[in-house]
């Protein structure tokens, strides 16, 4: 039998990342050799194995604040390591499928070497890079260093065999700026239901807490402050009112700052750090509402948190900031208020917290809406792509080929 081998590529930290993570685990059962070439965050191995998969980390970290001149050494030195690596596994394992994550799009010419002797390179564009540039750094459509990122996303498409993205508001973007909508496929990140297991019955019936909960990287553009100054406006109008907010990132001092400032350090939790899994679910399990308050912006208007599909699963009401992707995927199965309007928030949140019903009704049909959404089916799509790009008619559970821009199952698309 012949052994098919796989390398997959990802500037992050893995398994944090969970797309890149559930895409690695979903070609091991598919019976591919996995390995992963990722960065390596402090306290954790060189080298792993989870499973069937080996995780190879760079001596390498993201650091933030490092401006545009940072983020170009930082992407520079990850692309020489990776390609190093990846050029010297394939030499010994001859790997099938190169799978290359992006930021940064360029980081496909990882996958340079191995493709001239015979794989096949699938590129996730896991972001916008054009857009996620011009937000970062205040920029508009039309700077010289956006106008590039646009003729490097497009070039990086062209030498890739084929790509996946994880919106269909992205895939649209790629199409709209020149790439072949049949070299484009739209994968989403629904959850998991093999982790994502709701309780029997919420473990918050009956205890008179009111409990909002908020996972992930912790950073500015995820809009907390704004979930801060709506708890602060709804103490005392909601008993048992609490925020818990789960995982790390640079605004994690700002909002415990905020906090302080509002008086409302006994109502909010931050456990300070990712937690493991198990305890995410469980913490999920004890909550009432899933809360994302994103700022839109052209970045994140494309792009959409795959902790909504967790919140979804968990069968949470989701409370979320009106953007692009968010209305086009849910539509009214989400609650939805304007971005940075702690008082619009706080409305809605009083408003579900004195009708249970609505909030049932809401579970209901985001659970609908997100069906087709979910992991299993997504997983499917995913390694239908990988098969027929492999030209592999043996690929496992892969189910027949689906055309690159099919995901409106439901009539809207996703992230």
């Amino acid at each position: 039998m012949v052994v098919r081998r796989a390398c997959v590529v990802r500037q992050h930290y893995v398994p944090r990342d969970s797309r890149v993570a559930r895409a690695a685990q979903a070609l091991a059962e598919d019976g591919f050799d996995v390995d992963v070439i990722c960065l390596r965050a402090p306290g954790e191995p060189a080298r792993e194995q989870l499973g069937a998969v080996r995780i190879r980390r760079v001596p390498l970290r993201h650091r933030q604040g490092g401006g545009a001149a940072g983020y170009a050494v930082e992407y520079a030195a990850f692309l020489v390591a990776a390609t190093i690596l990846v050029a010297a596994r394939h030499l010994r394992r001859r790997y099938r499928l190169v799978q290359i994550h992006s930021l940064p799009d360029v980081l496909v010419l990882a996958g340079l070497l191995p493709r001239a002797l015979g794989a096949r390179v699938l590129l996730d564009l896991q972001e916008c890079m054009p857009e996620f540039f011009a937000t970062k750094f205040g920029v508009g459509p039309t700077h010289p260093v956006v106008r590039l990122l646009e003729v490097l996303e497009q070039r990086a498409i062209a030498v890739a065999d084929h790509a996946i993205t994880p919106t269909e508001q992205m895939r649209e973007t790629f199409v709209g700026r020149g790439a072949d909508p049949a070299r484009v496929t739209t994968v989403m990140d629904g959850a998991d239901p093999g982790v994502f297991v709701p309780p029997a019955e919420r473990e918050t019936a009956g205890t008179g807490t009111f409990t909002l909960i908020s996972h992930g990287t912790v950073e500015e553009h995820y809009g907390l402050d704004t979930v801060l100054r709506s708890v602060a406006r709804l103490r005392g109008r909601i008993p048992g009112l609490r925020l818990e907010v789960y995982g790390d990132g640079s605004d994690l001092p700002r909002l415990r700052h905020l906090a302080e400032n509002l008086d409302i350090v006994g109502l909010v939790a931050f456990s300070g750090r990712f937690v493991p899994m198990p305890d995410l679910v469980a913490a999920l399990g004890r909550a009432d509402i899933g809360v994302l308050a994103v700022r839109p912006d052209p970045f994140r208007d494309v792009a959409l948190p795959g902790k909504v599909f967790d919140f979804v699963a968990m069968g949470l009401p989701v409370v979320s900031s009106r953007t692009r992707s968010m209305q086009e995927t849910f539509g009214d199965s989400v609650a939805l208020f304007a971005a940075d309007d702690p008082d619009d928030l706080a409305q809605v949140l009083l408003a579900l917290h004195r009708d249970p019903a609505r909030r049932a009704a809401l579970v209901a049909a985001a659970r609908a809406t997100s069906e087709p959404l979910r992991w299993e089916h997504q997983r499917r799509r995913y390694l239908a792509t990988v098969a027929e790009l492999l030209g592999d008619a043996a690929a496992g559970d892969a189910g027949s080929p689906i055309p690159s821009g099919a995901s409106r199952s439901t009539g809207r698309p996703h992230r």
